[in-house]
């Protein structure tokens, strides 16, 4: 662990859990933001920040913003509705760029950085100055952000043909080739795949087959 005066470096989700353990426990008010649900594995897997909102509901508020692919997966929306509907957890989607960020009390910001070795590394930046500069590009896209119910509304057919649609990608089937197997237009077609790639931030389709076997879609 590196320690400065305003910024820590942590190596790993466990030691971030354990340093930020108190901060869970007692925060009144939690901001998290992320592309996928694999960046706080184990802050998800452990329950701390969904349980936190079932145990405390009365006084403490949560809010977590998402890449529109975590939709893509059929799994993980049902998870996150869950999450919306028991633990009462306010969620949006945004096809921006995020910082994956977790806020605490909009005192402490914990930001993500590379995996090496199999361990993510995180920064917990307690300089205010910089934490306000962080809650404001999170207010920013939450502002702008749409509300999981409608945003999955809107996706729950490309759900459906995701799986397909990225498998012939990957294949490298021609634009008419794959229309003809899922019975669509090859209008329709391009445009499902348009729409596939605005959802898992690629710009490419090769980048979208890469961000699909990296979230396990295909």
């Amino acid at each position: 662990m590196q320690t400065g005066e305003t910024v820590t470096i942590v190596r790993g989700d466990e030691e971030l859990l354990a340093r930020t353990a108190s901060l869970f426990a007692t925060a009144t008010e939690i901001s998290c933001a992320a592309n996928d649900l694999g960046t706080w594995t184990l802050t998800h897997g452990s329950a701390d920040l969904d349980e936190l909102a079932r145990t405390r509901r009365d006084d403490v508020r949560v809010r977590k913003v998402y890449r529109p692919g975590v939709l893509l997966d059929p799994a993980s929306a049902q998870g996150l509705v869950r999450v919306q509907e028991v633990h009462g957890a306010q969620i949006r989607i945004t096809p921006d760029e995020l910082n994956e960020t977790i806020l605490f009390d909009r005192r402490v910001a914990i930001l993500a950085g590379d995996v090496h070795a199999g361990r993510r590394s995180y920064s917990v930046v307690t300089q205010p100055e910089t934490v306000q500069g962080v809650t404001s590009l999170f207010e920013a896209v939450w502002r702008s952000a749409t509300d999981l119910a409608v945003y999955d509304a809107r996706t729950a057919e490309l759900r459906q043909l995701a799986p397909q649609v990225l498998d012939l990608l990957v294949q490298g089937c021609k634009d008419e080739t794959a229309a003809r197997r899922l019975g669509l237009g090859v209008r329709t077609y391009r445009r499902r795949v348009a729409e596939l790639m605005a959802a898992l931030g690629a710009e490419s389709r090769f980048q979208a087959g890469v961000r699909a076997r990296e979230l396990g879609l295909v």
